[in-house]
C-alpha cells in the first residue's frame, strides 16, 4: 500500500526514471475522456497532469477567472515540475482545462502538442464515428511524432493492459463493499491516483502482488459509509479527514475514481471503434452528461450497491460544469432520501468548516442508521 503512496507523492521521479529507462516518450494530459490506449501502444507513458498546491505569482495575469486547480496545473510547468513531458494534449473538454493547456503551449511552445475532439454528446447518434475517425487522425499524428507505425498488435496489447488495470483496479473496489472492508477511501484513493501516473503494466504488477495482501488483512470496524461526489480529486486529504471523524468513503464517482475504471474496451477487428466506444459510454462526466442525464441515475446505482448512508458533494470552486449539474445531483439524492453534505475547495481543503459539516452530518446521521431496513425510520 506504501509503495502506491510513496509513487504518487513522487511522481514526477517516477516519470523521469521511466524515460531514463526505456528512452520513451512522456505525453501529459488533463481529461479521463482521453484515449490513453492509443498514445501507450506508440510506446508512449501517457501522465495525468495533476494539482497540487504550489506558491503561485503568475496565473492572475495569464489565466485569470480559471479554477484553481487548472492555475496550479500550469503553474508547475511554469515552475519546472513538468519538465519531461515532451508533449501535452488537450480534449473538448471544460473551458478552463483548455485555458491550461493553451496558456501553458504559449509558454512552452516546443512542446508537441495535440488537440482531441471528442463529441460534446455522447449519446448521439453519429458520435461514435466522429470519435472513431478522429482517433484515426490523432493515430497518424502519434506516429510522426515517434517514427513508429502503430500496428493492430500494439494496439491489442494496450487494451489488454488497460482493460486488466480496470479490472484489478475494480477489485480494490469491490473490497470496499464488505460492510467490515479491509481497504480505506484513502488508501483506494492513492492506489487509484498513483495508477494514473504510472506505467500500466508496472501497476498492474504491484496490484497483482497487493490484492491478495488486502484480501487477507484484518477488517476494518463498520463507520458511517459515504459515497463522495463532485469534481475532480488530486489527493486523499478529504478521505482522510472522514476517516478521522468515523467515516468512511467505499465510493465515488469522480472522473479519475471510478469513473475512470468503470467500463472496458470490448475487442473488436476495428481496434479504434472499440477504443471509442469505450469513451462514449463510460459513466459521463457532469460536462458530458447533458441530453439524459444519466449520471444522477449511476450516481444512485452506486450508493444503493455499495450501500452508503450518506453523500458528500465536493466541488471544485469556479467547476462551471459541476455547478451546473448540481441541481439534478441534489434533486435525486432528496428524492431517494440520502443524506447529503455540499462544499467548495480549491486545491486546498477548507480544513475547519469541512471537518464541522462532515462531524455534523455524521452525528445526523448514526442515531438512524438502518441500511437493511431503509430510511422510514
Amino acid at each position: 500500500m506504501q509503495n502506491f503512496s510513496q509513487l504518487f507523492e513522487n511522481r514526477h521521479e517516477y516519470a523521469k526514471e521511466w524515460k531514463k529507462r526505456t528512452g520513451g516518450k512522456v505525453l501529459g494530459f488533463f481529461d479521463t475522456y482521453f484515449p490513453e490506449e492509443l498514445a501507450y501502444a506508440a510506446g508512449i507513458l501517457p501522465v495525468r497532469i495533476m494539482a497540487k498546491h504550489y506558491a503561485d505569482d503568475t496565473t492572475d495575469r495569464l489565466m485569470y477567472g480559471n479554477c484553481y486547480v487548472t492555475r496550479d496545473m500550469f503553474n508547475q510547468f511554469n515552475l519546472g515540475y513538468y519538465d519531461y513531458v515532451d508533449g501535452l494534449v488537450s480534449i473538448e473538454s471544460c473551458q478552463w482545462w483548455y485555458n491550461a493547456f493553451d496558456t501553458t503551449m504559449q509558454m512552452f511552445p516546443n512542446l508537441w502538442s495535440y488537440y482531441l475532439f471528442t463529441p460534446d454528446y455522447p449519446d448521439a447518434n453519429r458520435s461514435k464515428d466522429v470519435m472513431r475517425s478522429e482517433l484515426a487522425l490523432m493515430k497518424g499524428k502519434l506516429e510522426e511524432w515517434t517514427g513508429k507505425a502503430i500496428s493492430d498488435a500494439d494496439l491489442d496489447n494496450a487494451i489488454e493492459v488497460y482493460n486488466t488495470n480496470r479490472r484489478l483496479l475494480r477489485r480494490i473496489y469491490e473490497l470496499r463493499r464488505f460492510n467490515n472492508p479491509v481497504i480505506l477511501g484513502s488508501e483506494a484513493m492513492e492506489i487509484m491516483l498513483a495508477c494514473q501516473v504510472m506505467d500500466k503494466a508496472e501497476a498492474n504488477k504491484m496490484l497483482e502482488e497487493l490484492i491478495p495482501k488486502l484480501e487477507d488483512r484484518e477488517p476494518y470496524e463498520d463507520r458511517v459509509r459515504f459515497i463522495l461526489i463532485g469534481s475532480e480529486t488530486y489527493d486523499a486529504e478529504l478521505e482522510k479527514l472522514i476517516e478521522g471523524l468515523g467515516g468512511n468513503v467505499v465510493i465515488d464517482e469522480l472522473d479519475n475514481g471510478s469513473a475512470y475504471i468503470w467500463n472496458e474496451v470490448i475487442p473488436m477487428k476495428d481496434r479504434l471503434m472499440a477504443i471509442g466506444l469505450r469513451y462514449m459510454s463510460k459513466p459521463h462526466s457532469a460536462l458530458k452528461d447533458n441530453v439524459w442525464r444519466r449520471r444522477p441515475e449511476h450516481i444512485f446505482e452506486l450508493s444503493e450497491d455499495f450501500q452508503v448512508d450518506a453523500a458528500i458533494i465536493a466541488k471544485q470552486i469556479y467547476c462551471h460544469p459541476h455547478g451546473t449539474d448540481m441541481y439534478a445531483v441534489w434533486k435525486l439524492l432528496q428524492e431517494r432520501k440520502i443524506p447529503y453534505h455540499t462544499f467548495e475547495r480549491d486545491t486546498t481543503l477548507p480544513y475547519e468548516e469541512t471537518r464541522m459539516g462532515i462531524e455534523a452530518l455524521i452525528n445526523m446521521v448514526k442515531p438512524g442508521m438502518t441500511r437493511l431496513n431503509g430510511w422510514s425510520s
